[in-house]
């Protein structure tokens, strides 16, 4: 069979390597891909944008497509399965109105509100005086979002109330996000430590994929600036069974119910960002309706249960019938980006060092890449690589990761020198 995936990210490469390696399937579409789908054996990319929808929905006719996997949040929000469903294809993924949960950070809190999951105290606001007299009379830290989608940037972290104020202004005002910022909301900002808890879900049935953590800070140490994500590993140690347990029980399961009978039942991948405090608390910064990026390019390198199938089960409410394996390694993927991000940043620096063969369980999934004329792959992103390693320990995944990171080059490449610092040091503890 013939499936598609749309997107032309890192994600959207895994996702399609993952397709191929599948005996049933015998192409895989990619609407637009990059230079890394480009090179894959069964994969073929085609000139469509991730939001022509109308084009992507003739594609999937014309091609007699068995399912489409929809990889961004965009055309998700947008109603693509929407479009599909109308047209009698299959497309995995959350109906428009069940993307909400990621297409709007205040319907999300409102949502948690009303079910009862946890999540950090906030307010919402689209009037500036409003906000600033909020702010003003808050404590600091504060977090201030951007509403709508802003490519995993919307979210600025003020450690002082000038901060938040300046932050609340730039968006509310347009000039940061956009139409994504005329409304923010303005919250508490939680202290602990991160987790991505992401999972599959065919409309009743909640199945947790295996755990990841994510890196969103651009700079070692967890500094800088806000990003989509700078590298990712799974497992991660701070996800131990009872805290898979809670989260299943007070995020998941309730979030999926409360989709259901506000009449926006969920179909697809399923991503709540976790904020884990001292005392083990489980807490939801942020709902994705997709895989994330770049904790999918892990995630899928150590998948052993055949990613088409998985697709498939969840599309034809099969999920309770299937087991997902995963392979015992641990798994790093560390991000090379372009200077510049997660601003503005240059396009078409020839990239070094990608060719010939891999080693095993080593794997460079490209972002933000693209084909020049002579054939040679240049920059296209900001987020361009994500060198991806398994490894007897996640310091031994580590270390794979960064030697394959070593061998690529452009002008101007840059990475986080720390990824997946949170599970070598419980190693280390563990160890000594």
């Amino acid at each position: 069979m013939k499936v598609l995936v749309v997107g032309g990210g890192g994600r959207e490469h895994a996702m399609a390597w993952a397709l191929a390696r599948s005996a049933q399937v015998s192409e895989v579409l990619v609407a637009p891909g990059n230079a890394g789908t480009a090179g894959e054996a069964k994969v073929r990319n085609v000139g469509i944008g991730a939001e022509d929808i109308p084009a992507l929905a003739q594609l999937a006719r014309e091609h007699e497509v068995a399912f489409t996997v929809v990889g961004p949040e965009a055309p998700l929000v947008a109603g693509i399965v929407d479009t599909f469903r109308e047209a009698g294809l299959q497309c995995l993924g959350p109906t428009a109105a069940a993307a909400e949960l990621e297409g709007s950070k205040a319907f999300a809190k409102g949502f948690m509100s009303r079910h009862g999951i946890p999540t950090a105290a906030y307010e919402t606001f689209d009037d500036l005086e409003q906000a600033r007299d909020y702010i003003c009379q808050a404590r600091a830290p504060l977090v201030v979002k951007a509403d709508g989608l802003a490519s995993g940037k919307g979210v600025e972290i003020a450690e002082t109330l000038d901060h938040a104020l300046l932050a609340a202004e730039r968006m509310l005002s347009g000039e940061a996000f956009g139409e994504a910022g005329q409304r923010i909301v303005v919250e508490e900002c939680l202290r602990g430590e991160e987790l991505s808890f992401i999972a599959v879900v065919d409309g009743e049935t909640v199945v947790s994929m295996a755990s990841s953590q994510d890196h969103k800070p651009r700079d070692d140490g967890d500094r800088g600036p806000n990003t989509g994500g700078m590298g990712a590993y799974s497992p991660a140690p701070l996800m131990d069974e009872a805290l898979h347990e809670r989260v299943m029980r007070e995020v998941l399961q309730p979030t999926v119910a409360g989709l259901a009978a506000e009449g926006r039942p969920y179909k697809g991948f399923l991503y709540a960002g976790l904020m884990i405090d001292e005392d083990g608390n489980p807490r939801v910064l942020e709902f994705n309706c997709r895989l994330g990026d770049p904790e999918a390019q892990p995630l899928l390198l150590r998948l052993c249960t055949d990613f088409a199938e998985l697709c498939e089960a969840a599309l034809e409410g099969r999920l309770q019938a299937l087991d997902l394996a995963w392979e015992a390694r641990p798994a790093v993927g560390v991000v090379m980006a372009a200077a510049g991000y997660p601003g503005a940043v240059e396009r078409g620096r020839v990239i070094r060092g990608l060719a010939g063969p891999e080693c095993e369980g080593v794997k460079v999934f490209h972002g933000g890449t693209a084909l020049a004329a002579d054939g040679a792959v240049v920059t296209n992103g900001g987020r361009v690589l994500c060198c991806c390693a398994l490894g007897d320990s996640v310091t031994a995944a580590q270390r794979r990761a960064y030697e394959r990171v070593a061998a690529i080059d452009w002008e101007g490449a840059f990475y986080r020198s720390d990824i997946a610092h949170h599970a070598i040091r419980r190693e280390q503890q563990a160890g000594g």
